[in-house]
């Protein structure tokens, strides 16, 4: 088929670039290098069959261009899905790398139960001390007074720190979060739909709109073969009164024609040999009907014929 060379690049450029997409997504959901290998096979396959299959069609007939319709339906649906599947991959993938770009924070080594349970004891303590008669050894009570004290500061200071840490963390979560969505979906989300859903629709309409691209391009590309034309003669109008001189045959089967140049001679011999054949009467209206010319000119032929066919026979 001949093709027309600017639409057809674009048409490669985007075949290779769907044809890589298939790649990447049969390599993503396959588990064993084996079952990766059929499912790009099987990718590349359907990317092929649905960018070529309307132009193929397009010369035959209703039935078959019915039945490539259906089968491009189905391609269609495959690709679109399996490139859905990479662009999904893809999203989370940048996510993760997005996400990886927040800081971490260290996590305590106490949480606020366990300082809590270290916490009550001292207090407790401290509240038998105050309400204690220390008498002669008060300073004693004094001294663990002190003591119990400060350590109920040193458990409360790290009770603040790891609250503060807590804090810190929930918020590195939230960005992390926040990074791994794609900031359209996200803005997105404002509207009641989930970030999942929209880059699902996101990546099926980027497949969809690169395979259209595809087969547009490839149905302005290649073109059918063009009918043949006839080519037919043309031939001056004569008079009614045509000249006509006649030689001896060499043989049985040759054909005596004019010698001078007549505008019948284009036709003179096909009608002869379809007569001969018995394909056709030597009458003035099937020879117009035979050679498309006009009556006068289909009277001469005849009459030529007739004299060539008299003269064999003689």
């Amino acid at each position: 088929m001949p093709m027309r060379t600017q639409p057809a690049l674009l048409a490669v450029a985007a075949t290779v670039t769907a044809a890589s997409l298939s790649v990447m997504a049969g390599w993503q959901r396959g588990g064993f290098v084996t079952e990766r290998v059929l499912m790009i096979s099987v990718g590349v396959v359907l990317v092929i069959a649905a960018h070529l299959l309307p132009a193929l069609v397009r010369p035959f007939g209703a039935r078959i261009r019915m039945l490539g319709a259906v089968l491009w339906i189905g391609c269609m649906a495959a690709t679109c899905y399996g490139h859905a599947v990479f662009f999904m991959f893809a999203q989370q993938h940048a996510g993760d790398v997005r996400a990886a770009a927040v800081p971490t924070v260290d996590a305590p080594r106490r949480n606020l139960a366990e300082i809590a349970a270290y916490r009550a004891p001292v207090v407790a303590r401290l509240a038998r001390l105050a309400e204690r008669d220390c008498r002669d050894r008060c300073a004693p009570v004094r001294i663990e007074s002190v003591s119990l004290t400060a350590k109920r500061d040193a458990l409360d200071a790290e009770r603040d720190e790891v609250t503060r840490r807590e804090l810190a963390a929930d918020r590195a979560d939230a960005a992390r979060a926040a990074a791994k969505a794609d900031p359209v979906a996200g803005m997105l989300t404002a509207f009641g739909v989930t970030a999942s859903h929209v880059d699902l629709v996101a990546g099926l309409a980027f497949a969809a709109v690169l395979e259209g691209v595809a087969c547009f391009c490839w149905l302005l590309a290649v073109r059918p073969e063009p009918a043949p034309v006839k080519a037919v003669t043309p031939v001056a109008p004569i008079s009614q009164a045509c000249p006509v001189v006649l030689v001896a045959p060499v043989s049985s089967d040759a054909v005596a024609v004019d010698t001078t140049t007549d505008p019948t001679d284009a036709y003179v011999t096909d009608v002869l040999a379809a007569v001969r054949a018995g394909t056709l009467k030597p009458t003035i209206n099937d020879i117009r009907v035979f050679i498309r010319r006009s009556q006068t000119t289909a009277k001469a032929v005849r009459e030529r014929v007739l004299a060539v066919l008299n003269n064999t026979a003689a």
